[in-house]
């Protein structure tokens, strides 16, 4: 770690509702990812708030096995956060009410930046809000369910379904209106993907637009530098970090010394990566209820992100993808040159999905207007139903 310096503290903290969080970082939720182990295991390196793997409001109602493991958290996770998904107002009201009376939350994010295909195609995630009562019936209901325990709804979002049909400045209006406590951008379309650059202009026009509640920026943080150079360019109130921090939970320490206005830097070796490795794998059998199969099986997609630009060969790699237990974890993590050092800008930047533009699925005729036909809500209907998975 390079020497501390201190100077001034650059954000307040962020209020979302009753909730203050003193780093203006939000651990943007992301599947198979953002589990209560790896959250734990961020949690240990900074502060922000950390949202568990995005729901459905259908699993959720329907009490699925997957969907409860997804919105459990460590005794001491504090504030609880969670993301629901769904296209239909009344199962998103009847979800958010079973967290809420239940105690299983302190915040629910309301998903609509999710582009992949199996989400959109259904009207859901990044291509919802083009549907404009729709986004605002969704909204409300989950504030009103939610508002009854005191718990704020945030509206996590994209730009739009592509530059041709951008819905994030109504959006958020709407969320703004409708009671959102806060509202956060993925600075990229539906289209976009992953793709290109985030247009963190776009954070900027959201953020004169949303002038009661706190506006987050998503895209593109890969360092703390990142973050400090979105805040100055957008006057955001704090970002959301996703595939940055994948392989790198120390980033957010990075972040919260960015914020307090300290240079200080964690730049790991090998052996610290190795021990985080190793810790991360202790976290996710635990996580699975000792199941060290399924743990580690859940391990091995993140041992590409935690080695990037490390001096570690091709075939120790391999062995890393096929671990099974934590004893074999240990053994292969022993053969490394734990003496290497951090390597620089190799270990740094983009992460993760990445992948070309592309046409959103979405239902048919969904962008012929902004309305909800009847033939629409009967079909939103039916895929709500179809939709019980966590």
């Amino acid at each position: 770690m390079e020497p501390m310096t201190t100077t001034t503290r650059l954000l307040p903290p962020l209020r979302i509702g009753p909730l203050e969080v003193d780093t203006p970082v939000v651990l943007a939720p992301m599947a198979g990812v953002t589990n209560a182990a790896f959250r734990r295991l961020c949690r240990e390196h900074g502060g922000g708030l950390y949202v568990a793997e995005m729901v459905t409001s259908r699993a959720l109602v329907e009490r699925t096995p997957e969907s409860l493991r997804i919105i459990a958290h460590d005794p001491d996770e504090k504030p609880r956060s969670v993301q629901v998904y769904g296209v239909d107002p009344a199962t998103i009201a009847a979800a958010v009410k079973m967290i809420a009376e239940e105690d299983r939350a302190d915040h629910i994010d309301m998903n609509f930046g999710c582009p992949v295909p199996k989400v959109t195609r259904r009207g859901g995630g990044a291509v919802l809000p083009w549907k404009r009562d729709l986004f605002k019936e969704i909204v409300r209901a989950a504030v009103r369910e939610a508002s009854k325990f005191d718990i704020p709804v945030t509206v996590k979002m994209r730009k739009g379904v592509d530059d041709d049909h951008l819905t994030y400045l109504d959006a958020g209006r709407t969320a703004e209106k409708e009671g959102a406590a806060a509202v956060a951008l993925h600075a990229r379309t539906a289209a976009e993907y992953y793709s290109g650059n985030a247009d963190w202009e776009a954070i900027a026009r959201l953020k004169e637009t949303v002038k009661s509640v706190p506006v987050l920026g998503n895209g593109d943080i890969w360092q703390a530098e990142d973050a400090l150079r979105m805040v100055e360019q957008t006057g955001c109130d704090g970002v959301v970090v996703g595939r940055g921090c994948m392989g790198r939970p120390w980033l957010f320490a990075d972040l919260q010394a960015a914020f307090e206005g300290r240079e200080d830097r964690v730049r790991p070796g090998l052996r610290m990566v190795a021990d985080t490795i190793y810790r991360h794998g202790e976290l996710m059998v635990a996580h699975f209820d000792d199941d060290e199969d399924k743990g580690m099986r859940e391990l091995r997609k993140h041992m590409s992100w935690y080695l990037k630009g490390y001096p570690v060969g091709g075939e120790v790699r391999r062995s890393l993808g096929l671990i099974s237990t934590l004893a074999e974890l240990r053994q292969i993590l022993d053969t490394l040159d734990l003496e290497a050092g951090y390597p620089g800008e190799e270990a740094e930047g983009p992460r993760g999905r990445q992948g070309s533009p592309r046409v959103p699925s979405c239902p048919e005729g969904w962008l012929d207007t902004q309305d909800i036909t009847p033939d629409l809500e009967k079909r939103l209907r039916e895929a709500e139903l179809s939709v019980s998975g966590g």
